[in-house]
């Protein structure tokens, strides 16, 4: 199945479902996914999922993934641990050994939903571990002191 791109059309869309304006803003990659992020925090804020299915739109999803992974990259640089959300993206960062083929040692893994609350400081590292809404493997899969993010 073909990805949808992330589109002022899409996301104006997915923004008045949630009572949310028409995005203004420039028609470049990094301020859509900006908007995306706004948005499934509006569409959580209203009760609706973020799982690309019955809830928010997966490329309004896929782009708020994106964007908090991409900031997440930016501020903590390097290769030693990679954050996965299937199916949207994954990142490398975090300084220290890194790996060069296979499988990397130090993972974490969880849906979309439990990032964007992660990153945004809805969801603590601690309860995710618990509820088992994200897997962590390798001696410094913890990206705790890294969260939440900060956004400006």
């Amino acid at each position: 199945m073909p990805r949808t791109p992330l589109s002022t059309a899409v996301l104006d869309e997915q923004r008045a479902a949630v009572g949310l304006p028409p995005y203004t803003g420039p028609d470049e990659p990094a301020a859509l996914r900006r908007a995306a992020l706004q948005t499934v925090l509006a569409a959580l804020d209203a009760g609706r999922a973020a799982d690309g299915a019955g809830g928010v739109a997966r490329p309004v999803v896929r782009g708020a993934v994106r964007f908090l992974l991409d900031r997440l990259a930016e501020l903590a640089p390097g290769r030693s641990v990679e954050v996965r959300v299937p199916p949207h993206a994954a990142v490398q960062c975090i300084d220290g050994p890194h790996h060069t083929r296979g499988t990397p040692p130090n993972v974490v893994e969880m849906d979309a939903e439990a990032w964007i609350e992660l990153a945004t400081g809805r969801l603590s590292w601690t309860d995710a571990l618990a509820g088992g809404r994200v897997r962590a493997s390798g001696s410094r899969a913890d990206i705790s002191g890294h969260l939440p993010i900060p956004l400006d």
